[in-house]
């Protein structure tokens, strides 16, 4: 079996995956490597760098409950016990 898969591989030679081209603002294909990276760090750039959406005045703290921590009794611990 294994002779087979080896023989498949030898006639389908190496495989790889094409690339996926970009596209800059304006919609145009971009090809280089360099320019894709220039986009990738303007993209994160400006995603990074975008102003708070909310006042953190506006944001009201979350409601919790307390928990009762109390020993358990010993019928509780003989019912898991058991």
């Amino acid at each position: 079996m294994k002779q087979l898969y080896d023989k498949m591989k030898k006639l389908v030679g190496k495989y790889s995956k094409p690339e996926r081209l970009g596209r800059d603002k304006e919609g145009k294909t971009i090809t280089d490597i360099q320019e894709r990276w220039n986009k990738r760090v303007e993209h994160f750039g400006e995603l990074l760098n975008r102003p708070a959406v909310l006042d953190p005045q506006d944001i009201e703290g979350a409601h919790t409950e307390l928990i009762t921590v109390t020993l358990p009794t010993d019928e509780e611990i003989t019912m898991v016990i058991r």
